[in-house]
């Protein structure tokens, strides 16, 4: 089975909660799930573990403050992680227009300049349409893994 880490970015919990649910339902299934509530870089490097970004976005479309040093020391550092698989799920509000969701761009192209593997297509979920992230995450999740 196949061991993954979360990098979470959370304000008020919602991308929290989706994670443990994510850890929850695939810990189910035999894989192995680190949920980094306050990644470090070291997280990541030590290790070729399949990366998935839970983050949600603030107002002004950035990182939540948990998950800023590690992006931060990530653009700084790039520290290659060739063909490294990740996936990005990503907590927004639409009504936020042009900024909506963009905490995960911001995660992923930062992943991208390291040279890491982008798996399956971002999923944006938009608080103005889903009250329980984590039902759309999981099956979502599922499917990600698959795919590794």
């Amino acid at each position: 089975m196949t061991a993954i880490r979360i990098l979470v970015g959370s304000v008020y919990g919602g991308a929290l909660l989706t994670a443990r649910a994510i850890k929850k339902d695939l810990e189910t299934g035999g894989h192995q799930v680190t949920v980094l509530e306050n990644p470090a870089l070291e997280d990541i490097t030590s290790n070729l573990d399949p990366l998935l970004v839970c983050t949600s976005t603030t107002g002004q479309g950035e990182l939540p403050p948990n998950l800023l040093p590690f992006y931060l020391d990530l653009r700084d550092q790039l520290p290659q992680q060739p063909g490294r698989p990740f996936g990005v799920i990503v907590l927004g509000d639409s009504s936020y227009g042009d900024t909506f969701c963009g905490a995960g761009e911001l995660m992923e192209e930062a992943l991208n300049e390291t040279s890491a593997r982008k798996i399956g297509d971002t999923l944006r979920i938009d608080a103005l349409e889903t009250m329980e992230p984590e039902a759309d995450a999981l099956p979502w999740a599922r499917e990600w893994l698959s795919q590794i």
